[in-house]
């Protein structure tokens, strides 16, 4: 079954479309960023660790794993694919890990870390 799709526009705003196009081209790294940013946080479990460096400022992957109760193997694999994607950053003291997040790429879930912190559950 083939689908066609018509517009019912009279005329095209070409300069409209051309300034819209050209926007977009600008911004493609900006809208590469966000998106890997979004696909990071796509993860509950990533969101939640997100979250807990955001509250925390800076936690160890045991910390992390004792919170959400899962094992210290799995926190760092997702905390290995955050900071592949460049969103976090560690730190050595002795033997121990400590992340926190790249405030410049992460600040954009400051809201959504508020609206998470707020949102009561309707039952």
């Amino acid at each position: 079954m083939k689908l066609e799709i018509t517009c019912t526009r009279a005329q095209a705003d070409h300069k409209q479309l051309l300034n819209c196009k050209s926007t977009l081209e600008k911004m493609d790294e900006n809208f590469q960023e966000m998106t890997k940013l979004l696909s990071i946080a796509g993860s509950e479990v990533r969101l939640k660790i997100l979250f807990l460096l955001n509250m925390e400022d800076e936690l160890c992957p045991c910390d992390i794993a004792d919170i959400l109760e899962m094992s210290v193997p799995a926190i760092s694999q997702h905390i290995r694919k955050i900071k592949d994607a460049g969103f976090i950053t560690s730190r050595r003291e002795g033997q121990t890990l400590y992340y926190s997040l790249v405030k410049n790429k992460t600040a954009v879930l400051d809201s959504i870390f508020t609206t998470i912190r707020t949102v009561k559950k309707i039952a």
